[in-house]
């Protein structure tokens, strides 16, 4: 299983030229004032692509949400910051064994753990 440790990442790839990525980036950025726990990023797939390796982006915006390094969410979310609340609220209700137990709990999630371009970004994104 993936290590753990109790910080949250936000990631939101987007892309400069996509109108609904500009739109939603103010609100996005402002989630951080109520999870000041988690860290918040902004990633341009264009401007930050050597980052990515080839992590394949289908729409936008594409979120990644991880716990430590275990990766509880990636994918496609509707740009209303509601829907990243909800999801956050619950995820952060969570200890670490359940998050832990999330992350592998169906063999998507667990593909995610062992994909060396989202570990690579994580890791690139850590403090």
């Amino acid at each position: 299983m993936s290590s753990f440790n109790d910080s949250f990442s936000v990631v939101c790839l987007c892309a400069e030229w996509c109108g609904t990525c500009r739109a939603y980036r103010a609100a996005f950025a402002g989630l951080g004032a109520r999870f000041p726990g988690a860290r918040f990023h902004w990633l341009d797939i264009e401007d930050q692509a050597d980052q990515l390796g080839d992590i394949d982006i289908e729409n936008f915006p594409t979120l990644l949400i991880s716990r430590g390094t275990a990766i509880l969410y990636f994918g496609v979310m509707l740009p209303h910051p509601e829907h990243l609340v909800r999801i956050l609220d619950n995820f952060q209700a969570q200890d670490g064994r359940e998050s832990l137990a999330y992350a592998h709990a169906d063999p998507l999630r667990r593909a995610w753990q062992k994909d060396p371009d989202l570990q690579n970004l994580l890791r690139y994104l850590a403090p």
